[in-house]
């Protein structure tokens, strides 16, 4: 570990091709001896990157746009570069006399299936040394690990980095008696030396076939956490605490999978190692039957704003074991669909665990992202040109996110058609072990899925094809915009739909049909509702429909009047017509993935904020009415539902949101009143008008109050800047922050009041407050100096705002002064 080299040697058995020549991927490796069947063979090494940085120094690059064509340049030759294998092996066929032949062709039958007896087998053994470790494989700060990212397993073992090239492994790795060595596979034993110092090997098998790039190793002197047979955790000494605290729900998880599936853990066991955060590469490593963390997910019991975001990313790394790494894609059109099912099962976690609020709510914010980016080659998830041109980097940034949500959206959809039970049986048929070899040797294509949602969904094939077709093959989702009229005479609501795209015609093919029958929800004054099952997804540009109301009785008040008489502003203002129904939905139960503009009076929105339980019904009405213009019923509409404690919190940080928004469009400051007396309400105290010390025991009001000061922030006067007014309510509360006899960290709560002072505008009426707002931010930052907060979040806040602060404040500064 000291002088950074690994010494090795590899054992593979290799079908030899015709013309003797063994390719293996070998990049940064010395080689010292190849032997082939135990004999030495002849090989040749050619490393990838020497011609690479002969062809970089003749780059010369005179714009930004040069610059961006040269770097895509040199990206995608290192691509075609690392594809090509670069160790030759010389395999030639040993001479033997008739009968030794006769022999081995009979033991060879023996062992072999009948296609394979002819194959031309050989055990190449090479001795290589890892000597600069670049890329691949780490070291730091006696830390070794690797990670696994493209084609990086040649880089400390020679083996056939190929996704078509799966094999079970053996592995031994020799440490000092101080380190543990973590691997992929089992661990059958630990062998201690008599050398001087003593060293220990340790010797793991992983009997399912995965490619090379699924093989991880970490080495350090791991503190291990064993939560039961087949589950453990390693980190550095240090965390262990924060270790036991974070994973404490992991063995839930695991178990739920299981029980979901119907199946054990295909990979045997499952271990999950933190490394410290300046080491990772990534927050997260995927291994077979192992991942490595960033230490940074680890939090103690005194934390409580990073729970929710780790477990997730913990369960999503575990679901990945099943539909990545154990179920891999048939090529790389296929790998929406597996990534899409790890999320699929990660929400299923999601929902059991962390509520249907929650499952929903993330849903709902999810999909909307994906309908406002779906409009381009790169979001599409089956397509070989886009594969072919964009060289995988849609898979990275923001349109990796989407790429994931839009396939899990897709998976859902279908879920929706066949339902829970029927996609449940596929998912289950999928990791279903083979007889013959008691664990899965296929990989998983997206024709093959379809074939099972046609066998276990009894999905129509035409469905099927249009299904497919639009929703996994062209990019853009479903644009619907909706309005109504209501018909007294006959109890009759007349539905108008504006069909559109959110791609632009020249992104997808013409001939695009989606498939499905939309619901319209009719919630009527007697308190029932009625889901009428009549908009077709795919038809006429505009379209009318007709919904036959259920209720015989009469509401009290007319559509688009207030309790006084007085007129509501909104499309419908001004009818005189008295209405059957409270307010209406689209597609309430989310069974397609669509941007949907429903049109109806403000009373109605004002009805679904206040009336309909269901978390998305009340996002989309605070959604609406934060766009509407101004009037007192929706400012008194968004408090009264920001101070319902029973609401789902997440939405009650969107009506302070809106609370904010609706402020900036109007002089009075009435939002910002409402906001201000809110907090108050929770956390002054009444006589003397200053801030309680922190109570952070009930969670979700914690959240929602943790939101109240970058709403505020948010709030903007008659002169586009921050009142003054919120400039000293976040001041005053990060001065009289007090967490006396709270038992949880306030470092999250801190960060929250410094990142809502980046929001802040300033001018001339509050720039008198900017000396005050940059010497609290200097307190900080040396407070979190001789006393680091957790993963160093203060000083990060505090670095994130005081950038936001100079950047708005550069346009005042005349550079050339």
């Amino acid at each position: 570990m000291d002088k950074r080299i690994i010494y090795g040697f590899t054992e593979l058995q290799i079908v030899v091709p015709d013309n003797g020549i063994i390719g293996l991927h070998a990049d940064n490796l010395v080689i010292h001896n190849v032997l082939v069947d135990g004999e030495p063979a002849r090989f040749q090494m050619y490393p990838h990157y020497d011609e690479l940085q002969d062809k970089n120094r003749q780059c010369f690059v005179s714009s930004a746009s040069f610059a961006a064509q040269a770097a895509g340049s040199v990206y995608i030759s290192t691509l075609e570069y690392e594809c090509v294998p670069n160790l030759l092996v010389m395999c030639s066929r040993n001479e033997k006399s008739s009968s030794e032949e006769k022999g081995q062709k009979q033991y060879e039958n023996e062992l072999q299936p009948l296609n394979e007896s002819k194959q031309n087998v050989k055990l190449v053994h090479i001795d290589y040394s890892v000597e600069t470790a670049e890329t691949g494989i780490h070291f730091e700060n006696n830390v070794l690990h690797t990670d696994n990212q493209l084609r990086r397993s040649g880089c400390w073992f020679p083996c056939m980095d190929d996704s078509t090239q799966r094999c079970c492994y053996d592995m031994e790795f020799t440490v000092a008696s101080n380190l543990v060595a973590i691997s992929t596979g089992n661990l059958l034993f630990k062998v201690l030396s008599n050398d001087d110092p003593p060293r220990t090997t340790y010797v793991y098998r992983l009997n399912v076939p995965v490619t090379a790039s699924w093989i991880s190793l970490a080495v350090a002197s791991f503190a291990i956490f064993a939560d039961h047979d087949n589950l453990s955790h390693f980190c550095m000494p240090c965390n262990l605490p924060k270790l036991q605290n974070t994973v404490e729900f992991f063995h839930s998880a695991f178990s739920h999978y299981e029980e979901y599936l119907k199946t054990s853990f295909p990979l045997g066991s499952y271990t999950q190692v933190f490394i410290p955060t300046e080491m990772a590469i990534s927050s997260m490593s995927l291994g077979a039957s192992m991942t490595i963390f960033s230490s940074h997910l680890l939090f103690d019991d005194k934390v409580i704003d990073q729970v929710i975001e780790t477990r997730i990313k913990l369960a999503y790394a575990l679901a990945r074991q099943w539909f990545g790494v154990y179920i891999t894609a048939e090529s790389s059109n296929d790998e929406w669909l597996l990534d899409g099912l790890a999320w699929f099962l990660t929400n299923s976690f999601v929902k059991k665990f962390l509520g249907h609020n929650e499952a929903r709510y993330r849903r709902y914010k999810e999909n909307y992202a994906v309908c406002k980016v779906d409009d381009s080659g790169a979001t599409i998830l089956s397509s070989s040109a886009a594969y072919q041109n964009l060289h995988g980097t849609q898979c990275i940034g923001l349109y990796g996110k989407i790429r994931s949500w839009k396939s899990v959206a897709v998976l859902k959809m279908l879920e929706k058609q066949m339902g829970p039970e029927s996609f449940r049986k596929i998912l289950q048929t999928i990791v279903l072990p083979s007889p013959e070899t008691n664990h899965s040797l296929r990989t998983l294509s997206t024709n093959e899925f379809r074939h099972f949602a046609k066998k276990f969904g009894n999905l129509d094939r035409s469905f099927l094809k249009d299904f497919f077709n639009s929703w996994v093959g062209c990019c853009g989702c479903p644009e619907l915009r909706m309005g109504y009229s209501y018909r007294k005479r006959n109890i009759m609501i007349k539905l108008a739909t504006l069909r559109g795209c959110t791609a632009p015609p020249e992104s997808r093919e013409s001939n695009i049909e989606w498939p499905g029958m939309m619901s319209i929800r009719v919630h009527d004054i007697d308190g029932m509702y009625y889901d009428h099952p009549i908009l077709p997804m795919y038809g006429d540009t505009l379209e009318l429909f007709e919904i036959k109301c259920h209720s015989t009785k009469n509401s009290l008040k007319s559509v688009g009047y207030d309790d006084g008489g007085v007129a509501l502003p909104g499309l419908h203002k001004g009818s005189d017509v008295v209405s059957q129904f409270f307010w209406l939905r689209a597609d309430p139960e989310m069974e397609y993935l669509a941007e949907i503009h429903f049109y109806q009076p403000v009373q109605m929105w004002l009805n679904q904020l206040s009336k309909d339980k269901d978390v998305v019904a009340e996002a989309q009405a605070i959604a609406v009415l934060e766009t509407l213009p101004l009037s007192f019923s929706v400012v008194n509409a968004l408090s009264i539902f920001l101070n319902d404690s029973e609401a789902f919190w997440r939405v009650r940080i969107e009506a302070a949101v809106a609370l904010a928004n609706t402020t900036i469009k109007d002089t009075d400051l009435a939002g910002l009143i409402h906001l201000i007396e809110f907090y108050k309400s929770r956390r002054f105290d009444a006589y003397i008008r200053l801030p309680k010390p922190n109570d952070f025991s009930d969670f979700a009001e914690h959240f929602v109050l943790e939101a109240i000061p970058n709403a505020i922030a948010m709030v903007r006067a008659a002169d586009k800047k921050s009142p003054p007014e919120a400039v000293k309510f976040i001041l005053k509360l990060l001065k009289y922050n007090d967490n006396t006899g709270n038992p949880f960290s306030d470092v999250f709560w801190i960060a929250a009041l410094v990142q809502s002072m980046g929001e802040l505008e300033f001018g001339k009426q509050n720039i008198f407050l900017l000396p005050s707002v940059l010497k609290r931010i200097d307190h900080i930052i040396q407070l979190d100096r001789f006393n680091p907060s957790h993963n160093a979040i203060l000083t990060t806040s505090c670095i994130r705002t005081l950038t936001q602060v100079a950047m708005k404040l550069s346009q005042y500064i005349n550079i050339l002064e």
